[in-house]
């Protein structure tokens, strides 16, 4: 029995020392891939913040999109399974505007794990409502919501959204501070030149309406005189009435628009009658809310998708 309780004994020891090997050996290979630089894990919505987060983390940092490529962000909802991944990240970016309804419960479902949800939106201020109504009395009044949260869309208010992330990767890994400081300084001057570009092509335009299939772009028209007559609301699912839509035609014609601006993420069949009504052509601006499989096989980015927008409102604008 003393031999058998013994010999027991051995083995369980011996297993013990192996197992800890084991652990020790995985330990050593962790370091040794990632070596002194440990990676954060940062989930975000939508493309532009998933964008300027890789720029500003380079290399410290594993961003991923909760949006699969075309997503709406406007009906977007997430699944079972990323919240789960949500929750195993060290940090979820969403814009905090209004256009993520269902961040705030997912903050609320998660407020027990160890996931730092940030606002990359906090300290804008956005258009109102009231903004957008008087800015287009004379075509329509679509109930827009109270805001409009297409911040993105204006380099001057990305500069903020890029801010915002390098303070808060700052803060979950303040030893790469100077690091993300660079990568940030880097990115703003990129988004101050995007800025000079928008400018440029606005103020030589003859005119400054352009027909869009959906109300994204009331930040240009603050920044750069863009104005924008919209056939869709600031969320796609806002639709015009028969008279609305009479009244966007009649505008259109009167500012002899040859273009409607469509967009690749969102289909509307009431921005097709408008189009064949006017007899115009077709021509695809990025809400940027969210990239195509094409895109990202392409590797776009923001300026890349950007400066398409910049060439087709030159178009636009020009004709």
């Amino acid at each position: 029995m003393k031999k058998s309780a013994l010999f027991l004994t051995l083995i369980l020891l011996l297993a013990t020392a192996l197992f800890g090997c084991g652990n020790n050996e995985k330990t050593n290979k962790n370091d040794t891939k990632e070596g002194s630089k440990k990676q954060l894990t940062v989930y975000t919505t939508i493309f532009p913040l998933e964008d300027f987060t890789k720029k500003i983390g380079g290399d410290l940092v594993n961003v991923k999109s909760i949006y699969p490529p075309g997503a709406d962000a406007h009906t977007f909802e997430p699944t079972s399974k990323t919240m789960v991944d949500i929750a195993d990240g060290d940090a979820f970016i969403y814009t905090g505007v209004g256009i993520e309804g269902f961040a705030e419960k997912a903050k609320e479902s998660l407020k027990n794990e160890n996931v730092k949800f940030v606002k990359a939106g906090e300290g804008i201020e956005l258009l109102s409502n009231e903004h957008e109504e008087h800015a287009h009395e004379e075509e329509h009044d679509h109930d827009h919501g109270d805001t409009d949260p297409h911040i993105w869309l204006d380099p001057v208010l990305s500069i903020q959204l890029a801010e915002n992330i390098k303070n808060a990767l700052t803060e979950l890994d303040p030893d790469n501070k100077k690091q993300f400081d660079n990568n940030y300084e880097a990115l703003k001057a990129n988004l101050e030149a995007l800025d000079k570009q928008f400018k440029t092509v606005v103020e030589k335009a003859p005119k400054k309406e352009i027909l869009v299939s959906h109300a994204a772009y009331g930040y240009w028209q603050e920044r750069y005189g863009i104005e924008q007559i919209s056939v869709l609301g600031l969320s796609p699912t806002q639709e015009p009435s028969q008279k609305q839509l009479q009244n966007i035609i009649e505008t259109a014609k009167k500012h002899n628009i040859k273009y409607v601006l469509f967009e690749s993420n969102v289909s509307s069949k009431i921005s097709d009658i408008v189009k064949n009504e006017l007899h115009a052509e077709a021509l695809t601006l990025h809400n940027l809310e969210s990239i195509s499989e094409k895109d990202v096989k392409n590797n776009e980015d923001y300026f890349s998708m950007m400066e398409k927008n910049i060439k087709t409102i030159e178009k636009a604008l020009l004709h």
